[in-house]
């Protein structure tokens, strides 16, 4: 289904990304406390599964979120990812062991397997082919803006209250974001009725291959997210940041900043080139991250980080709805979000790694991420991508 008119910023639209911030704050802010939290409960060595099992599962739903995005319907997968949410949420305040707390993480995962992959497909939808790369920065923003808002508001809550309050908003935040997504009109044209046919996914519903270029260079530049969500909350922490929230302010808002222009720019200039030179600004805020010694470095680091992501993300995606066919759009999107969760997970990991519970370490874990994406640079120079 593509638009005959010119308009972007309809109520249809701008709804979606109401629900979009108000879904990502929910997950968001409760991700500063939960390295604290989970030490609480005797698991300091799995901090770097907090954010790998999350993914896992977000990476493993993408087959099946795309499928039934192109089947079943763009809202009922919306729907559903945030329904996740809601539900994980209320849990945490229950399964006090470690063991409980990481099944949790793997569950709450299903949120982000399927609402983005859904929410990317409606809007390619109902934005107007000439202005896609803006309509994809601007749903970035609002996925940034509910990154950028809530953690400190978690981490108050958390302060000022307790965790269990924290993880009560957040279901909230969530429960919210499903009413407005019930008000909005599905655009699958015919829409099959759910079913078991519709979870057999086969290798073909797995990779959409027209998106696999863009797919690697999404999973290169990712890595540092990993990081970021890993141990930025324990390098905060140790360089005496009291809200560690704040980091996420400042990335976020920056990556806002970024991502408004971002998105209108790729659709002048072309998806390739703005990634050329968001890619190089990542692999320097990265190494500056890595050397920062108080926590106004931090921030000023974090913000150029968020600057630099900020420009990958809307133009990585609308190349990815640029290469992909109409029929299947969700299957495209699907493929690059198991790009983005496969470097995000891997960020984790390797972060987690790196850092070994040392600070003396943080130098080492952000170069070696630096350098990841360098090697995304480089495969777009040398595979000589258009776009």
């Amino acid at each position: 289904m593509q638009p005959t008119e010119a308009r972007l910023y309809t109520p249809q639209f701008l709804l979606l990304c109401l629900s979009h911030v108000l879904f990502a704050g929910s997950f968001n802010m409760i991700i500063p406390e939960l390295p604290a939290y989970l030490s609480a409960l005797g698991g300091e060595d799995y901090k770097g599964l907090i954010i790998a099992l999350f993914t896992l599962t977000a990476g493993l739903s993408r087959p099946f979120s795309g499928r039934l995005t192109d089947t079943v319907g763009r809202i009922p997968v919306m729907i559903f990812g945030t329904l996740v949410c809601v539900c994980c949420s209320l849990l945490y305040p229950l399964l006090t062991t470690v063991a409980g707390f990481l099944l949790l993480r793997l569950l709450h995962g299903f949120s982000t397997g399927f609402k983005p992959t859904a929410s990317s497909a409606y809007v390619a939808d109902i934005a107007p082919v000439y202005r896609r790369g803006e309509a994809m920065g601007i749903l970035g923003v609002s996925m940034n803006v509910g990154a950028s808002i809530f953690p400190p508001v978690g981490s108050w809550l958390a302060g000022a209250f307790s965790l269990n309050v924290m993880f009560f908003a957040s279901s909230g935040l969530a429960l919210v974001s499903i009413l407005i997504l019930l008000g909005l009109r599905e655009t699958l044209e015919d829409k099959q009725p759910f079913g078991a046919h519709a979870l057999k996914v086969s290798k073909n519903d797995i990779i959409e291959p027209m998106a696999l270029a863009p797919a690697v260079v999404i999973a290169l530049s990712y890595v540092s997210f990993g990081t970021i969500l890993t141990i930025v909350p324990d390098q905060s922490a140790h360089l005496g940041m009291a809200n560690k929230g704040l980091f996420f302010t400042s990335f976020t808002a920056l990556s806002v900043l970024s991502r408004l222009v971002a998105g209108r720019l790729s659709d002048r200039y072309g998806r390739v080139p703005a990634l050329k030179v968001a890619l190089v600004l990542s692999a320097g805020a990265l190494a500056l991250m890595g050397n920062a010694h108080t926590p106004a470095m931090l921030l000023a680091a974090s913000g150029f980080l968020g600057f630099s992501t900020g420009i990958v993300g809307p133009a990585a995606f609308a190349w990815v709805i640029d290469r992909s066919p109409d029929h299947s759009r969700g299957r495209a999107m699907a493929t690059a979000y198991i790009a983005l969760e496969i470097g995000i997970g891997f960020g984790a990991l390797a972060s987690a790694w790196a850092y070994d519970n040392d600070p003396a370490n943080f130098p080492f874990a952000f170069y070696l991420m630096s350098s990841l994406a360098l090697a995304a640079w480089l495969y777009v120079q040398m595979a000589r991508l258009k776009g």
